[in-house]
């Protein structure tokens, strides 16, 4: 990866991310990358599982950039116990991993991205920015495989069972294509405060934990 300075707007507020990664070289680089941004710092860095888990609870970072093959713990079940203990941290993915189980397993793991190794740094800053601004990303690489997957995948509840108004369907196409609120209610023409309340009668509605569950079930159904 080369260095390169991110073209999404800039905020004011310092992001402070948690690398977990195993391959010295390419922390190395990741924190390179990193801290060249203005709005971006690394506070830290894991070499497994289990020291992730205990950093982040440590620092509590906003991010959490995370390897899947890790010694001892691996990153999935990381994810899981960093999500549980730290709900406000937003987790990214990053592996050679592209077998759509994988990624399914890491998104149901609480990630809230999934950006495959070997992606160019411009790529890699926008999928923290996307997740960073309460999106979802998945990488282009796997997406439609992973999607087509989606698809296949039986679900307890069929199509008549959720209601969704005009309104709220349009907000879950852009919620399914991983924008973040602002995003939605720039592309909707509302409020953020409105797209807000759109999402939440959604998540109610598939009675979801979270965006990427809700995601998750409007693809099984075949909504979107």
């Amino acid at each position: 990866m080369t260095a390169i300075t991110a073209t999404q707007p800039k905020t004011s507020q310092l992001k402070t991310i948690l690398i977990v990664e195993d391959d010295p070289m390419m922390q190395l680089g990741l924190k390179h990358i990193l801290n060249q941004q203005p709005h971006l710092t690394v506070v830290a860095q894991a070499v497994n599982g289990n020291e992730a888990v205990s950093v982040a609870l440590q620092h509590q970072p906003d991010i959490v950039l995370m390897d899947i093959d890790l010694p001892g713990i691996d990153g999935i079940a990381a994810a899981q116990q960093i999500r549980a203990a730290l709900p406000h941290t937003r987790i990214l993915m990053l592996t050679h991993h592209s077998n759509p189980t994988q990624v399914m397993a890491a998104l149901s793991s609480g990630a809230h991205g999934y950006c495959v190794k070997g992606t160019n740094a411009e790529q890699l800053l926008l999928a923290i920015a996307t997740v960073q601004e309460g999106g979802s990303y998945l990488d282009s690489k796997i997406a439609d495989c992973v999607l087509q997957n989606l698809k296949t995948l039986p679900d307890n509840c069929a199509n008549d069972d959720i209601k969704l108004t005009e309104r709220e369907m349009q907000v879950l196409q852009q919620l399914v294509e991983g924008r973040s609120n602002k995003q939605i209610a720039a592309q909707l023409g509302m409020s953020v405060h409105t797209a807000k309340g759109h999402l939440e009668m959604i998540l109610a509605k598939f009675e979801a934990s979270d965006r990427t569950q809700a995601a998750i079930k409007a693809l099984r159904l075949g909504l979107v």
